[in-house]
């Protein structure tokens, strides 16, 4: 599964449905699904359910590196708090990773292997459409990535 979240009307926080946008059209191997799912995290927690070998997940992150840095980030399943009490009420209209990936966990829905492509925004602070010069400009580098992890998993899991 590769998803898209986050919320296009502000502003690069949009980065996730901008990326699979891009990606629609492209041929993958038989299995592998693309989705926006925008703000539903819950959505995507419940279509995990179905089973995957992997996911990867497109998402604007804030980790203090200029805007349009992208990063691959690995969360460890160990580091999950599964607790849905322990880690505040859960959104069902929210998509962040750390509350879909916990959500995920809960239910026993965690897939073999769990990537975030995520993009240091400019900001998510703005009511706008679109997303800002270096987060627009990352956009292809981010479809490579893409791309590439999902060879990755496909030669891990196949």
């Amino acid at each position: 599964m590769v998803a898209g979240v986050g919320n296009m009307f502000m502003k690069d926080d949009g980065f996730g449905g901008a990326v699979i946008k891009k990606i629609l059209d492209k041929k993958f191997p038989e299995g592998v699904e693309v989705k926006d799912f925008g703000t539903g995290g819950l959505k995507l927690a419940y279509d995990l359910m179905k089973g995957y070998d992997g996911l990867i997940l497109l998402d604007a992150s804030a980790r203090g590196e200029p805007p349009g840095t992208l990063y691959v980030i690995e969360p460890n399943e160990s580091d999950i708090n599964p607790d849905l009490e322990q880690g505040g009420p859960i959104d069902p209209h929210g998509a962040d990773p750390a509350t879909v990936l916990r959500f995920v966990k809960s239910i026993g829905s965690w897939p073999a292997k769990v990537l975030i492509v995520a993009c240091e925004p400019e900001t998510v602070d703005d009511f706008e459409i679109g997303l800002s010069e270096p987060v627009s400009a990352s956009i292809d580098k981010a479809v490579e990535m893409v791309d590439d992890l999902i060879k990755e998993i496909y030669k891990e899991t196949k």
